[in-house]
């Protein structure tokens, strides 16, 4: 079954009825009367699993969006917004996030690329330009390694270290290249403080490390809020397994047309961006600079700038 949402108030209600804040500001008219607002619908993957997606616009080219750990299709909107007099844009709350159908098994890179494999192909999508921001990128490199560039013209990754947990073995240039920001003993902590009694907390002090200081409350607290529709347990059993990933010997193979984005604040240090664009021929990358909003969440923080980078991009 196919339903849609109108995203045009401060509250809508969820794929499970539970509701998402939306800053103010946002204005669409009907759907029936205006094909940029923005469309919650859902579709099926292989294993049964229904996933959410938000849709605006109608191309003739399509961008899809595919959010990082415990983020939401929802905190692309002012790309959703900005973008769809443009594109056709799409963006997906992989499975346990967002909207999507929480399920305890699947939680895995491995399974999140299966699905958006899935979903490329339930929507009849080819030649898209397919976007991952923090793990999203992760999900895309295992779509790659299993697929190829399959219905793919191009990529865009959006701040995320090739390998996240350290070896205490490595070199500081190996260290500096690969980008990571855990140590097996912080990745087990991070676990078990999501699971445990302050798992709430746990969270709310991760997500104030990946954005500025100029990032206003309410927006933030907006973010922190569609991070907790992924029950924590769940949450935790998806870093995990995400920050055991190894992407450094995947990005090299990629031939398509692909931009790296950063930020000079962000959580994920953006020597490490430079160096994942070295690895592909002809990449191109923006580091967002002090000033620009330039944390792990610049879409959100500079969607302008952000937003005119996709644009000359898939142009």
């Amino acid at each position: 079954m196919d339903f849609d949402f109108q995203l045009n108030r401060r509250t809508v209600m969820g794929a499970a009825g539970a509701m998402a804040l939306i800053p103010m500001g946002t204005s669409a008219a009907p759907a029936d009367k205006d094909s940029t607002a923005i469309k919650q619908r859902f579709t099926k993957v292989s294993d049964g699993v229904t996933l959410s997606y938000l849709e605006a616009g109608k191309g003739p080219k399509t961008l899809v969006m595919i959010p990082g750990w415990s983020q939401t299709a929802e905190q692309f909107k002012y790309q959703l917004e900005g973008l769809a007099n443009t594109y056709r844009v799409i963006a997906i709350d992989m499975r346990s996030h967002g909207d999507s159908e929480k399920v305890p098994h699947g939680l895995t890179i491995e399974r999140l690329a299966r699905d958006v494999y899935d979903v490329l192909h339930a929507l009849e999508l080819k030649d898209v330009t397919i976007l991952g921001h923090s793990m999203g990128c992760s999900v895309l490199w295992c779509h790659f390694q299993l697929f190829g560039s399959h219905r793919v013209a191009k990529y865009v990754f959006c701040d995320q270290a090739s390998f996240l947990t350290a070896n205490p073995a490595w070199s500081a240039q190996t260290l500096e290249n690969s980008g990571a920001i855990f140590t097996p003993d912080s990745v087990t902590a991070t676990y078990n403080g999501l699971t445990g009694p302050d798992g709430n907390a746990t969270t709310r002090a991760f997500l104030q490390s990946m954005v500025t200081a100029q990032m206003p409350a309410y927006q933030f607290e907006w973010i922190y809020q569609l991070n907790l529709k992924m029950p924590r347990q769940m949450a935790a059993d998806m870093v995990y397994n995400h920050c055991h990933q190894d992407w450094r010997a995947t990005i090299p193979r990629i031939q398509a047309p692909t931009l790296f984005i950063g930020g000079v604040h962000s959580i994920v240090p953006y020597k490490c961006i430079l160096w994942n664009a070295t690895q592909i021929a002809g990449a191109q990358v923006t580091i967002f600079q002090p000033g620009e909003g330039d944390s792990h969440f610049m879409f959100i923080e500079n969607p302008a700038k952000f937003n005119n980078l996709l644009t000359n991009f898939i142009s």
